[in-house]
């Protein structure tokens, strides 16, 4: 086969050389009479179908200097006219008329053609001289090399002034894609924009009726979309809602996927302008259909744009009754349902949902179509903690829908609400204006403008009652800094927390305190909290572990002043009846002392914890008005429980209670009980105590129960004996001289007086001094063993089995008279050493096998001196106990209830004692009820704090 004819048209150099002779001679040139072509032809086509589409064909044209001639002649052709004005984004070239314009016929709703109407067509050569050129233009454009050097050659303004003369949708779809590619550099974006460019595309996408043309016209309005500020400049000269109309036109596919890639970009932080826009081109519907759209990347791009529409609240209404509503839930449900799916998918979703519930109809579908279950499925996630404070914002909501609340209610929102008071704040950004409730419409006034949706409250208080008029609202009160509608004046709520006992004047206006009420991240919380304690019966959802421990570590832990309203709560549940058993079945009452009289908080027991020392740094100054906080709480408390109503529940949980309710009864008792009659009668005559007592050694039913316990019996013992209690051995100290003169010692001397007359012999085979009738007369024992029949009454050397040096010292000197000389202490090991299996319990063992009471009540006074004096702490108290001795576990008792202990010594030494009773817990229950019945009694001892 014959290889193919060349022709000049071949090299690149010759087709360069036409271009260039073409751009300094004109458009016109001879025709070749042969092919019935100009060169100029030739040499275009041949750039655009061989040159420029061969692999590194664009960078070799650029190279070649082939853009500055191209250029040239598309400028020649945009030459005969005045340059476009570039007065700014918005401007449209003038004018032109010239051999290059055309005379479109002008589409309704189209901007009129800026040539005249009489003017010819352009000539058949000339238009396709123009296609051709602009086909390469726009090939080489899809370079950035080349995007560059055109801007660089001021190649834009030929563009937009073609644009604008010549009408053929051959000519119009060329220069829009051109003028797409070059938006794709933001600084030849900017210049677009200011060459008036947008209005031409907007009038070419009306007047146009090829496909193929408004393709490319919508492309260029896309990438001319590159910042918030070209989006609003682009709606705002009217570019969307054509699109718009378009879309609800159902175009072909292709285009459908051009326009709503080109919505979802103009979408992007939308504005109100391209929201009416949409809206008013009937675009909502439509896109609610495209949602569903078999392709992915339509469909995709659908659900974003309706998300981004969520953000102009005048739209929201509308996007709700099109069913965008059902369509925003059912795709984030889809996207939280996939495995794997990124936490990035699903936030311009969540946004949305959350944004739609700012409106009441759009809150009725969410609630019929599952929406609630999603919010509570992501407050539930901790993947999702950044949209949290957005979730709770978006349920305030429905603060004023009784059977939403209900609904939430029943998922379990209130313990969620409660660890969100202290949680850390999302990423998320706030919301503008324009974002605010579509329920009250701003009004358009030439007032400063204010933060947020400060004037959609402002509508909102003035139709719920809560002001007058707008001027009774401080325009810095806004949802930004402080809360919505404040709650009526309540007589049994404290104010702030730095005078808790006082209370809001009655005639005092419930808007005069809005600008005092702080309002952080934790007021949505707060304000659907107290929603649900204003119920007839909060108990079930707020008086509840998860929820009282939330508010009160918001209360004792926020880095300033609480807000008044969770003291409010805290004081509207414990004054009303209905709480009563929940507070004492959920152990609530002796969680508020706990927490805000005593300071202990679930996290600092039974350790201290680093939270614990950062709270002591920074609020030491609020301990003392938490501690009257909790006291008016249990005042309240007590209110209730020693009312007529109150006498008969407690009553009843304590004699028809389950166990656990009967336990929680009478431990609560000595917290809320100040009547004689009534703790007396429940806790004494009923059993009470000796239930409480019994429960010790059980399983805990709270994580804080020891502590509570040991804080309710001490409280019990005060009740019981309010002037005196009964406090620890007195304490001596150790590097003291004995106290009385040792009658042993003389035996132990080279010269002993007087002689001993008796050895005794250890299996150690140390041999000890004694007097025989001085150790026969010091115990039954000891009578019989050396003055009885038995052999050791005619031996001089009497073996003494079983017994170690230290533990037969203080025997010997018992058995010579010795009392308080201090030989007692010396088998008695210091404090933390075991005392199981130390001489001591030798000591103690071998008094009582000879007979020797006086020298076990000694031994044991030591122990307690030694174990349960200043040296020794709450672990020893259980070292104390596991020796099993009755007078010791009465002093073991004593030291723990002692009035002297702070709490956490108190609580840590019950810990030990239930540790050392095991499953023996009657020695104990006797010795704690001897105690607090004050049937034990002892001297005064030292003041013992933490």
């Amino acid at each position: 086969m014959a290889a193919a004819k060349s022709t000049p048209t071949d090299s690149l150099s010759f087709c360069l050389a036409q271009l260039t002779a073409a751009a300094g001679e004109g458009l016109g040139g001879g025709k070749d009479t042969a092919t019935n072509e100009t060169p100029l032809g030739r040499a275009l086509l041949a750039l655009r179908t061989r040159h420029v589409k061969a692999a590194g064909g664009i960078e070799r044209f650029r190279a070649r200097g082939g853009l500055r001639p191209l250029l040239a002649l598309l400028r020649r052709a945009a030459a005969a006219g005045p340059a476009p004005s570039q007065a700014g984004a918005g401007s449209a070239p003038s004018s032109v008329e010239s051999a290059a314009s055309s005379g479109p016929s002008p589409s309704p709703g189209s901007a009129p053609s800026a040539a005249s109407p009489a003017t010819p067509s352009p000539p058949a050569r000339l238009r396709k001289t123009l296609d051709l050129a602009l086909s390469i233009l726009a090939n080489c454009c899809t370079e950035g090399a080349c995007r560059a050097e055109v801007r660089r050659l001021g190649g834009i303004l030929p563009l937009v002034t073609i644009l604008q003369c010549v009408k053929t949708d051959s000519i119009q779809n060329r220069t829009a894609r051109a003028l797409g590619n070059l938006a794709m550099e933001p600084e030849s974006c900017g210049d677009i924009h200011s060459a008036g460019a947008v209005p031409l595309l907007v009038e070419s996408l009306t007047a146009c009726q090829d496909s193929q043309c408004r393709q490319s016209v919508v492309r260029a309005l896309r990438n001319l979309a590159d910042s918030p500020q070209h989006r609003l400049a682009l709606a705002q000269q009217g570019a969307v809602r054509p699109l718009a109309e378009l879309l609800a036109a159902a175009p072909d596919p292709a285009l459908t996927l051009a326009l709503v890639r080109a919505l979802l970009e103009l979408s992007r932080g939308c504005s109100r302008a391209c929201a009416e826009q949409l809206s008013l081109g009937g675009g909502l519907g439509p896109l609610v259909g495209l949602a569903s759209h078999p392709k992915r990347a339509v469909r995709e791009a659908t659900i974003l744009i309706l998300a981004n529409l969520c953000a102009q609240g005048l739209v929201r209404p509308a996007l709700g009754n099109a069913g965008g509503v059902e369509v925003l839930l059912g795709e984030l449900r889809r996207r939280r349902g996939l495995n794997g799916a990124s936490p990035a998918s699903q936030q311009p979703l969540v946004r949305a949902v959350c944004l739609l519930c700012r409106e009441a109809i759009n809150r009725a579908r969410l609630r019929d179509a599952g929406g609630l279950e999603l919010l509570m499925g992501l407050l539930r996630d901790p993947r999702a903690s950044a949209w949290h404070p957005r979730v709770v914002a978006a349920l305030v909501g429905f603060l004023y829908d009784t059977g939403a609340l209900g609904r939430l209610q029943a998922l379990g929102l209130v313990p969620l609400l409660a660890g969100q008071l202290c949680g850390e704040a999302g990423d998320e950004e706030e919301e503008g204006r324009e974002a605010a409730s579509w329920d009250f419409p701003e009004e358009r006034t030439p007032e400063r403008a204010e933060a947020g949706s400060f004037r959609s409250l402002q509508s909102w208080l003035i139709s719920e009652g809560y002001a007058a008029g707008p001027g009774d609202i401080s325009p810095d009160w806004s949802p930004e800094c402080c809360p919505p509608p404040p709650e009526p004046a309540d007589l049994t709520s404290p104010t702030p927390l730095r005078t808790p006992r006082a209370l809001r004047p009655p005639g005092r206006s419930p808007t005069a305190s809005a600008a005092e009420e702080p309002w952080g991240r934790e007021g949505p919380a707060l304000l659907l909290l107290s929603r649900f304690s204003q119920a007839p019966d909060p108990s079930g959802a707020l008086v509840t572990g998860p929820a009282l421990c939330g508010l009160l570590a918001y209360v004792t832990g926020a880095p300033g002043p609480p807000s008044p309203r969770a003291l409010r709560i805290l004081a509207r549940l414990t004054c009303n009846p209905a709480c009563l058993e929940a507070f004492v079945r959920s152990y609530g009452a002796a969680l508020l002392r706990a927490w805000l009289v005593l300071g202990v908080a679930p996290d600092d027991w039974p350790a201290l914890r680093s939270r614990q020392a950062r709270r002591s740094q920074h609020q030491h100054q609020h301990q003392h008005q938490h501690r009257e906080l909790g006291e008016m709480l249990l005042q309240n408390l007590t209110v209730q429980a020693e009312s007529p109503f109150g006498v008969g529940a407690l009553t009843h949980l304590l004699l028809s209670g389950s166990p656990e309710d009967r336990v929680a009864c009478a431990l609560t008792l000595p917290f809320i009980c100040r009547k004689p009659s009534l703790w007396r009668r429940l806790l004494l005559d009923q059993g009470g105590l000796r239930l409480l007592l019994s429960a010790l050694t059980r399983p805990a039913p709270h994580p804080l129960f020891l502590f509570f316990a040991a804080d309710s019996l001490s409280c019990l013992q005060v009740l019981v004996s309010p002037t005196g209690s009964p406090a620890v051995l007195p304490a001596i100290p150790l590097d003291l001289d004995p106290p009385s003169p040792c009658l042993y010692e003389p035996l132990l001397g080279p010269a002993p007086m007087p002689a001993p007359d008796l050895h005794f012999l250890l299996d150690s085979g140390l041999r000890l001094p004694a007097q025989r009738a001085a150790s026969a007369t010091a115990s039954p024992f000891f009578r019989a063993l050396l003055a009885g029949s038995f052999a050791e009454a005619q031996m001089d050397l009497v073996p003494l089995r079983g017994l170690s040096p230290s533990a037969a010292w203080p025997i010997l000197h018992h058995l010579h008279g010795c009392r308080g000389c201090g030989a007692a202490l010396g088998p008695v090991p210091p404090p933390g050493q075991p005392l199981l299996g130390s001489e001591a319990e030798e000591a103690l063992e071998a008094a009582g096998r000879f007979l020797l009471p006086g020298l076990e009540e000694e031994l044991e006074e030591a122990v307690g001196r030694i174990h349960l004096g200043p040296q020794g702490g709450p672990e020893s108290v259980g070292e104390v106990f596991r020796l099993g001795r009755p007078r010791l576990a009465a002093h073991c008792a004593r030291w723990t209830l002692g009035p002297e202990q702070c709490p956490r010594k108190r609580a840590l030494a019950l810990v030990g004692l239930v540790e050392a009773a095991g499953e023996e817990a009657g020695p104990l229950t006797e010795a704690l009820l001897a105690v607090v019945m004050g049937v034990e009694s002892g001297g005064k001892g030292p003041s013992l704090d933490c």
